[in-house]
């Protein structure tokens, strides 16, 4: 089966009996690695000092009297943020653990460093996939998404590649020249995936130049139903089956979560009641149909319900997707 994303350090797991993944040593230093960390050539001794000792013994102590020593203040407080973090890390029994309780303990990480953690995750979850639909709709997880409607047709490219494209034309730091030169540059088009194409994905992984239709019943839609279901059926241990919908019934709306702010809050003004202007109601770009194929892990109140799910932009077209909602929002019987 084919590898993918590398950078994400899956590789440098390991995996407990439950499946779920365990922090090494070598993770570690992969976060230490990080241009934010890893001392420039002007870097003073304690920098490099600490940074070394580090690498030598990722879990090793260190007194804030060894980082105030640190002379460069960014330098400093990037030690500080990042052996926060680690120590959080390590404190937790896997990183599916240390996911969840950033959001039960209301703990302060870097945003990147989240999303990095919901991707070596969600390659833990896909390890073994031949379905690159799969691995590309996994992106929504973790990767912004510029959302354009083409002719009827939802289409989702990857918002910093999009924005590259339109700064460069495509040709990195010549296309920038380029552009302050007023010079043309080509017009870079990007890859539509389907199910034919999908196995190329694989070849551009970490590229994130293929574009998603997420209409329903088109193959993209169908990939992210998917990863719903295996991200539930990870941290929850839950039989689901998740469709697409083009509404909900009002007599079958019993619950909803949405996979995104935009989408939460719009869903609870149309729950109770609330007139949501049309233009507004565009903006809704994925209904989804969530049913639990185990009998007794919903809350009495609503037991035999579906539970719908949501996708919205934001005015300016950007979907960032919040995984944690079906960590958190679900009527489950037991909770996480």
């Amino acid at each position: 089966m084919a590898d993918f994303w590398p950078s994400c350090g899956y590789r440098l797991l390991r995996r407990n009996g439950e499946g779920h993944l365990q922090v090494t040593d070598d993770y570690l230093r992969l976060y230490y690695a990080r241009p934010e960390l890893a001392p420039p050539p002007e870097a003073q001794a304690a920098e490099r000092a600490l940074h070394a000792s580090l690498m030598d013994a990722p879990r090793r102590a260190v007194p804030a009297a060894e980082v105030a020593a640190v002379e460069d203040a960014d330098a400093r407080e990037n030690f500080r943020v990042m052996l926060r973090f680690r120590d959080q890390l390590i404190a937790a029994p896997t990183l599916e653990a240390f996911y969840v309780n950033l959001f039960r303990r209301d703990i302060a990480v870097p945003p990147d460093f989240i999303h990095q953690t919901v991707q070596v995750i969600l390659r833990g979850i896909l390890d073994g996939t031949a379905d690159g639909l799969e691995a590309r709709a996994a992106e929504f997880f973790f990767r912004r998404q510029r959302i354009s409607i083409r002719d009827g047709a939802i289409m989702a490219a990857d918002d910093e590649t999009v924005q590259m494209h339109a700064q460069t034309g495509g040709l990195g730091n010549l296309g920038q020249l380029l552009r302050e030169g007023q010079a043309a540059t080509r017009t870079v088009d990007l890859e539509v995936l389907d199910d034919k194409s999908a196995a190329s994905y694989f070849e551009r992984d970490e590229s994130h130049d293929t574009v998603v239709q997420l209409n329903s019943g088109r193959p993209g839609c169908w990939a992210l139903c998917r990863v719903i279901e295996r991200w539930v059926a990870h941290f929850h241990g839950l039989r689901t089956a998740v469709t697409s919908v083009r509404e909900i019934p009002d007599a079958d709306w019993e619950w909803h979560v949405g996979l995104d702010a935009e989408a939460t809050a719009l869903l609870n003004e149309v729950y109770t009641g609330a007139e949501v202007d049309a233009e507004r109601m565009k903006r809704v770009v994925g209904l989804f149909r969530m049913e639990f194929l185990d009998a007794g892990v919903l809350r009495s109140d609503v037991t035999g319900s579906a539970v719908y799910l949501g996708l919205a932009t934001a005015p300016d077209g950007m979907l960032r997707m919040k995984p944690q909602n079906l960590l958190t929002n679900l009527p489950l019987a037991k909770r996480l």
